[in-house]
């Protein structure tokens, strides 16, 4: 867990994207572990060139050879999905795209993201915006989940029964960790409750394509087979879909199906020098 992405993503407004990620070059062996799935989750460490360079290859590799997935991308929100379609349709490159469906830019370092953009445009492919947006995850950390998902996604994830004890205590970690230990306890399970909204938003955007072949692109967080969006999905098969890890550094066994592996980027500490409330 990097707190740089973490607090990069969160703090504005007290919602939480999780992040990692990134790579060793993707083998032939993974290429046809991620041919034989239908839904196919890839991680990503959100500064990590590198780690986007390989993930697009890998992604580039399996459209040349004939797989046509519907692209659910977290960097597009749940709300902007009328726009993204439009944009699909009339934009001739992806600038246009992210103009028209991401007016505010939403933060994202878009150059990295233009390749997989510009290939959707020119295989036909669509993108389905997959992320909840900021303004709807500070409602559900102010009103709950039904303030953003519906009846039938809420049920169908068990969301209306408390969270499995596994995803609470690892997100709370993750919360906690990714603000520097800072943020007031009574904040960390509305953070996580944030962020379980993001996951079962993205999970419900993906389920709706499985059939059809559908390929994720978020962060390391939201990919992750323990904790992340896999747990949220009701009709797809585990031995469907695989979620690979692009992560700094390595992972720990059962967080993701496969793992390609980066050198880290010197970022220094993110939270040396974060000023700290005075103790009482």
């Amino acid at each position: 867990m990097n707190r740089l992405h973490v607090a990069r993503c969160i703090a504005p407004l007290l919602a939480l994207t999780l992040a990692a990620c990134a790579t060793s070059g993707p083998t032939a062996s993974l290429d046809q572990r991620i041919a034989a799935r239908h839904v196919v989750l890839l991680g990503e460490v959100h500064d990590n060139a590198e780690g986007h360079r390989i993930r697009f290859d890998m992604l580039k590799r399996r459209v040349d050879a004939g797989w046509r997935p519907v692209i659910a991308m977290e960097q597009f929100d749940l709300d902007r999905q009328a726009a993204l379609d439009d944009a699909l349709r009339t934009c001739a490159d992806a600038a246009c795209v992210i103009h028209a469906a991401s007016p505010a830019n939403a933060g994202w370092q878009w150059r990295f993201y233009e390749p997989v953009i510009d290939l959707a445009l020119q295989q036909h492919l669509r993108i389905v915006a997959a992320n909840v947006s900021r303004a709807d995850a500070a409602r559900v950390m102010r009103e709950g989940f039904g303030a953003v998902l519906d009846a039938d996604t809420i049920r169908a994830a068990g969301l209306d029964q408390p969270l499995p004890a596994d995803i609470d205590r690892a997100q709370t970690r993750a919360v906690d960790d990714g603000h520097c230990g800072l943020l007031p306890p009574a904040m960390l399970p509305l953070m996580v409750r944030a962020q379980v909204a993001r996951d079962a938003g993205m999970a419900r955007a993906v389920q709706a394509h499985a059939k059809e072949g559908v390929v994720l692109l978020a962060g390391n967080g939201h990919v992750r087979r323990d904790i992340g969006v896999a747990r949220w999905f009701s009709s797809v098969a585990p031995n469907d879909l695989i979620a690979v890890g692009f992560v700094e550094g390595g992972a720990p066994e059962g967080q993701f199906d496969a793992v390609v592996t980066l050198a880290p980027i010197d970022r220094g500490d993110p939270c040396e020098g974060v000023m700290r409330p005075p103790s009482r």
